[in-house]
């Protein structure tokens, strides 16, 4: 087995979180890279908890990894549903008509 450094590791769980929060603030437009920004933090997050739990010898993050990832896709189903379902009545997931309808 390759060992590593545990900071090259958490230098690459920082990037994918950036690049989370960066897809998030820089898109305004659409609603399905939002979505996917939303799930590519989590999935940095549930890294940055695999990680300690192995680095900690500690089972509790793999726990919180589960209860995580079991959120994150009841989160990614019911968007999509409403998502889909709205698509359907508008023709359109751009996120300016959903600010319109909401004002």
């Amino acid at each position: 087995m390759i060992l590593t450094n545990i900071n090259y590791i958490l230098n690459i769980i920082v990037l994918l979180f950036l690049i989370g929060v960066l897809g998030l603030v820089l898109n305004r437009k659409n609603i399905l890279i939002t979505i996917m920004s939303i799930e590519l933090m989590l999935l940095a997050v549930n890294l940055n908890f695999i990680v300690f739990s192995i680095y900690l010898d500690d089972i509790v993050g793999h726990i919180f990894v589960l209860f995580i990832l079991t959120i994150a896709a009841t989160e990614s189903a019911i968007g999509l549903a409403i998502l889909t379902v709205y698509y359907k009545l508008k023709n359109t997931i751009q996120m300016d008509k959903i600010k319109i309808i909401k004002s």
